[in-house]
């Protein structure tokens, strides 16, 4: 008995250790994203990966190919770069100096990858860039007030909600449309590899399709698709054009051109479930009657159950309640209840990618 008990009260100790270190890194962790926010600025990533894949290079030379004057820049970026080994987004090599002493050498660890720009200029940078950019960060100072009073954290901070302000700030609407851009061209890449809904779908019509890049993957792969990219006329009017993809100004409240499929990616979790309905009420009206609408959304497990996944998607839910009125991440069966007040007759989870789900919702 006085082992087992042993054995308890060390457990006991050691569960209380890992709960004060977990807190103690938990203290300082805006330091990361901060530090990424950084780095992206400066291109460190971009100006190692110039250097060559197997490239080992010192913070006095990484620093040379800054555009600095600064004579401490060398040893700043030093602590940031054993700082970005610590987290494993570089590797680091220490060897002995010309002078029999030692430097710290620094190469690129694949996760860096996701920070480069790809075939497409294209690259998760710029949505990592969104939630530190200071007209997002400042919702998070009224999440307390917005809890306690009422609101939306995101128009406290700004008088104007998410979709509101980016137009009144030009410069937060680079920072906003560049992150959906980017992401929306990532997740359609991977899905496009795992679903292959699109291969006989003659018209296609996103609801909601911000600058059409979505719809831009989906016709590079399958050019005999009339896309038609839908959104409200300040969006569509920012957009350039894009072979194979038309543009049409709307409001998806109000009404939707129809097609043979409608797909919305990232577009239902913006908003609360009378909003959702009416989105979908419109989508079905707008399909024939063999019709289908194509979802992309995360979707949450029932119960929270702490893998990578589950995380982001609560993450994300976490988001929306900062910044939109409603906005959330749903689970299956919400997804469910959705289709169901909106007329459609059933839905059907038919993969996923990453994080992102495929959700196909059918009219009959």
């Amino acid at each position: 008995m006085s082992s087992l008990v042993q054995d308890e009260t060390t457990n006991i100790i050691s569960n209380e250790k890992e709960d004060f270190l977990r807190v103690m890194q938990l203290s300082s962790g805006l330091i990361l994203p901060m530090i990424l926010k950084t780095v992206i600025e400066l291109d460190l990533f971009e100006l190692m990966a110039k250097a060559g894949p197997n490239a080992q290079l010192s913070a006095i030379e990484i620093s040379s190919l800054l555009p600095t004057k600064n004579p401490e820049a060398p040893v700043m970026l030093d602590r940031i770069l054993k700082f970005l080994a610590s987290f494993s987004f570089l590797n680091c090599n220490v060897i002995a100096d010309e002078q029999g002493g030692a430097k710290t050498l620094y190469s690129s660890a694949p996760i860096c990858k996701k920070f480069l720009p790809d075939e497409d200029g294209i690259s998760l940078a710029s949505l990592l860039m969104l939630p530190v950019d200071k007209a997002h960060f400042d919702s998070w100072y009224h999440l307390k007030d917005a809890i306690l009073e009422g609101g939306i954290p995101f128009i406290r901070a700004h008088g104007a909600d998410a979709f509101e302000q980016p137009i009144k700030d030009t410069r937060f609407f680079d920072v906003f449309n560049k992150a959906l851009h980017n992401h929306a061209c990532m997740v359609m890449k991977r899905l496009l590899e795992v679903y292959k809904g699109f291969e006989e779908v003659k018209e296609l019509v996103d609801v909601g399709g911000g600058h059409g890049g979505t719809l831009s993957c989906i016709v590079a792969k399958y050019p005999n698709i009339r896309a038609i990219n839908y959104d409200i006329p300040q969006v569509v009017e920012c957009a350039a054009p894009r072979s194979g993809v038309e543009f049409v100004r709307g409001n998806m409240f109000e009404s939707i051109p129809k097609g043979e499929v409608m797909m919305m990616k990232w577009v239902l979790h913006d908003w609360d479930d009378d909003h959702c309905v009416t989105i979908l009420k419109n989508c079905y009206e707008a399909l024939p009657e063999n019709g289908k609408l194509i979802v992309i959304e995360l979707v949450l497990p029932e119960t929270p159950n702490g893998d990578t996944i589950s995380k982001i998607g609560y993450q994300f839910d976490i988001n929306m309640l900062s910044v939109n009125t409603g906005g959330k991440e749903r689970t299956e069966k919400e997804f469910e209840h959705l289709a169901t007040q909106a007329g459609f007759a059933s839905i059907k989870l038919i993969c996923r990618a990453d994080c992102d789900w495929v959700i196909e919702f059918y009219k009959n």
